[in-house]
């Protein structure tokens, strides 16, 4: 494993919102063990890395574990080596999701206890039955929206899984890169699940707990993930937790268009020059061509190239 790295620094309390300037910038990447990292997860460490230097701030890595079955053995030492290889070597030990149950069930039971949560008995096939009788479609790569058939009750149903209650209202947010954004959550995407019917915590309630318990300030992350934006920040209120500022990077894409991912064939990273692999990530973020030196020299430059980005549409702010 990748280290040293100083001494752990306490988690922010929950509550209240979070001033950047004070507090000091705490970013993160937050890669799922599935396999190795390719080129579009080098892009996302590359900028979360470069956006945490940039500010003199801290950088952390957090192994999305949380759903063991997919991850095989040994995944997460070979990405926090891949990480090393590359110079992007966090700030503090790494966290790993899997460790964290009982915080997820904490926090769960606590928007039980203040109604912002329920329990919820429906199967997939019983969701996609009630959509189709109101003529609605799930288009392909889409979530179903839920109807919220337990939002009063189980009626006789057994609990399978929790889901968070959500306001119907516009969510609103400010986005580093893209501008201003919005989502009625509740028309896009319904009651979403918090626990999962298989005991495990969704990756919407995961990454809320994981962002405040790790005082994150910033988040960096791809652009596929912006959507994922709007239910964490209600998610956030619901719990009283400060709103991380969000930066969502472009992305590098597969021959047919789509986002490269292990699910359509993304090979591993080729690491026997570090230095061309990180160049080939900048040029997907839009850093100034540098001349290839050594892994510190390319660093270094990288830095003042994405200082340079940032300030260029940072509004320095979020709504």
């Amino acid at each position: 494993m990748p280290g040293p790295w100083p001494e752990a620094v306490p988690g922010m309390a929950s509550g209240g919102s979070r001033d950047s300037a004070t507090a000091g910038y705490r970013g993160r990447f937050a890669p799922s063990p599935t396999g190795p990292l390719h080129a579009g997860s080098l892009v996302a460490a590359l900028a979360s890395w470069l956006d945490a230097r940039a500010h003199a701030g801290r950088w952390l890595v957090r192994i999305e574990d949380v759903d063991l079955p997919r991850c095989p053995p040994g995944q997460d030492e070979v990405i926090l080596g891949q990480l090393a290889r590359c110079g992007l070597v966090p700030d503090e030990p790494p966290w790993w999701q899997s460790r964290r149950s009982a915080d997820y069930r904490a926090a769960r039971d606590r928007l039980l206890q203040d109604g912002r949560a329920y329990p919820c008995g429906c199967t997939r096939s019983e969701i996609e039955a009630v959509l189709a009788g109101r003529g609605r479609v799930t288009p392909a790569g889409h979530e179903m929206v839920y109807p919220g058939t337990c939002r009063d009750g189980l009626e006789g149903r057994a609990p399978r899984a929790t889901r968070l209650r959500v306001r119907d209202c516009l969510t609103r947010w400010v986005d580093r890169r893209l501008g201003p954004q919005e989502q009625d959550v509740a028309l896009a995407v319904g009651d979403f699940v918090l626990h999962r019917a298989d005991g495990l915590a969704a990756y919407q309630l995961a990454v809320v707990v994981d962002d405040s318990a790790q005082g994150i300030t910033h988040v960096v992350r791809g652009v596929d993930l912006a959507d994922n934006t709007p239910r964490q920040i209600q998610l956030q209120q619901a719990l009283g937790l400060p709103r991380p500022s969000y930066l969502h990077t472009p992305l590098v894409l597969a021959a047919d268009g789509q986002k490269l991912s292990k699910q359509n064939g993304a090979q591993a990273l080729d690491l026997q020059d570090p230095v061309a692999a990180l160049q080939a990530a900048g040029q997907v973020l839009g850093l100034a061509p540098m001349a290839a030196g050594s892994l510190a020299e390319w660093l270094s430059q990288a830095v003042r190239s994405w200082a340079g980005i940032i300030a260029s549409f940072d509004p320095r702010t979020t709504a």
